[in-house]
């Protein structure tokens, strides 16, 4: 079965950073993408950046792009997110997440498997 662990989430304040993993297990991940989501208080799901993990091919949403970056490590079956220059808004519980194509998705039904999440708090 796939299972998909983050770490890395915590207290940061405005403009500081973090960097988020998620180590994935329980099959090979080729002709899949993985993405990170993020989900604050009264608010919907929403994509946040996503990678193939073959191609290494990667998106992003408007709303971080510049400053996140994702990343895979493959002898560690790994992806991580880089977070620069956070924002208060930034503020949620991040997930990952993997869904069975290769190509870029952007929407939470696509994804089939989620880990438990980490919690991401940036003070202003």
């Amino acid at each position: 079965q796939v299972q998909l662990v983050e770490s890395g989430g915590g207290l940061v304040q405005a403009g500081g950073s973090l960097r988020l993993s998620c180590a994935a297990s329980g099959r090979t991940f080729s002709g899949y993408t993985l993405g990170w989501f993020r989900q604050a208080p009264g608010k919907e799901r929403e994509f946040v950046a996503a990678i193939s993990w073959s191609g290494g091919n990667t998106g992003y949403a408007d709303s971080v792009k510049g400053r996140f970056t994702i990343s895979r490590d493959y002898a560690k079956n790994t992806v991580y997110l880089q977070m620069n220059s956070l924002k208060p808004e930034d503020t949620a519980v991040y997930y990952c997440a993997t869904a069975p194509i290769s190509s870029i998705a952007i929407t939470p039904s696509r994804y089939y498997y989620w880990g438990q999440g980490t919690q991401v708090t940036v003070s202003s």
